[in-house]
């Protein structure tokens, strides 16, 4: 019976494999970044969060194995839609604010993104730093307005 349930997991595990989706790792070009406040909020930036809200994704290995890949794909596609770095200057800019909003509650990043990354979370005092950073980046909701003006 064990056996028997072995094999089944196992022949799923291969089956799976076949579905394309999670398999497309492709990094779009680069339009233009936001005016960072410092270099040092944009190293933040990249540290944490650019894998998922950039164009510029780092696919580690396990990301081409399913059913893995399929969540990896649906959060770098969902990052990129919500708050996408490298399409600045084409995207909404209704999202910036709430970076620092979601990073302040724990919200962002999820807490499963560090288990294979724990040398990319920051400090508590680095998370101080950086949620000032993106607030200074990208303005509180009630000045956004007033920043895209400029």
């Amino acid at each position: 019976m064990n056996k028997k349930i072995i094999i089944s997991i196992l022949s799923l595990f291969i089956v799976i494999q076949i579905i394309p989706f999670g398999r497309d790792h492709t990094n779009p070009a680069v339009v233009t970044e936001p005016n960072w406040n410092s270099p040092e909020t944009r190293e933040m930036f990249f540290q944490t969060c650019k894998d998922c809200h950039s164009n510029e994704t780092e696919w580690p290995w396990y990301s081409n194995i399913a059913p893995i890949s399929w969540l990896i794909q649906h959060d770098v596609n969902e990052g990129r839609e919500h708050f996408n770095i490298s399409m600045w200057s084409t995207q909404e800019h209704n999202a910036g604010d709430e970076a620092a909003k979601e990073l302040k509650e724990g919200e962002m990043p999820p807490w499963f993104y560090f288990i294979p990354r724990p040398n990319q979370k920051l400090t508590d005092d680095e998370r101080e730093i950086f949620i000032a950073g993106l607030i200074d980046t990208f303005g509180e909701k009630k000045n956004l307005n007033e920043k895209d003006k400029d």
